[in-house]
């Protein structure tokens, strides 16, 4: 038996507060502000003992979740309810909160046990600046066919090399991929993609909604995301979205 409990805990959190979710060091400014760093911050000052935490999704500065989950070990055990209000009150005005803590078989992973990710990507289609959403939507004025982009979204359902929308760092160990939903919804001025995968590679979702966008303002056609994606070739595809459109809000497990 184990010597320790196992939590899976899901969180939302505001990608404007974070250098991204994995814990990284700036040479010149020492720990930069992350969200696997507040949370272990955050065990810390609970437990008074170092904590690992793993996330599904390591999530770029600027990303937002709503439904990340991630998991940790502790020797002590804590009733789930009373670890998640602990947690929040040593996490309290840090843009992160945590939603459920769960006790889970020790073979928990919360990268590599998952079997789906979702996230949602956001596009407020107006001339007027945004107000209240300029850190949480991407903000187009050139008047969008969300039709044609749904269109052209299908292309990309299914199991393909995305060379074409993989950023250059990468460090994926293969380009191949399946999507297994690609949607895009408008309501208002908003449109909304909806897109679903096992894993994704870095930048993926971003570069393919930059690429979209091209189809919503008349320029590329379905045929040309066809193009692009046989292609393999990142200079073929669209721009990389903005990462503050980009949500996380769901992962699945068996």
């Amino acid at each position: 038996m184990p010597s320790f409990h196992r939590y899976k805990i899901t969180i939302e959190y505001n990608g404007a507060c974070f250098h991204g979710w994995q814990r990284q060091t700036n040479p010149l400014k020492g720990d930069l502000i992350t969200v696997q760093g507040a949370l272990e911050k955050a065990f810390l000052k609970l437990t008074k003992q170092q904590t690992l935490v793993e996330g599904a999704g390591r999530t770029d500065a600027g990303v937002h979740a709503t439904g990340q989950v991630c998991h940790c070990d502790m020797e002590k055990y804590f009733p789930p309810l009373q670890l998640r209000d602990a947690l929040n009150f040593y996490l309290q005005d840090q843009g992160v909160s945590v939603l459920e803590v769960e006790e889970v078989d020790h073979t928990f992973h919360a990268r590599f046990s998952a079997t789906l990710r979702t996230y949602h990507y956001h596009i407020i289609n107006r001339r007027p600046p945004l107000a209240l959403e300029s850190e949480r939507a991407w903000h187009v004025k050139t008047p969008l066919d969300a039709g044609l982009m749904q269109q052209a979204a299908q292309e990309l359902v299914g199991h393909y090399d995305f060379s074409a929308f993989r950023a250059a760092e990468c460090q994926g160990k293969s380009p191949m991929k399946t999507l297994s939903r690609f949607d895009v919804a408008v309501e208002n001025d908003r449109i909304v993609a909806i897109i679903a995968s096992r894993s994704f590679l870095h930048n993926q979702v971003r570069i393919m909604m930059g690429t979209l966008k091209r189809v919503g303002e008349g320029k590329w056609t379905r045929e040309d995301v066809i193009r692009i994606r046989d292609s393999k070739q990142r200079p073929l595809s669209g721009p990389t979205a903005p990462a503050h459109g980009l949500y996380l809000t769901g992962v699945q497990y068996d």
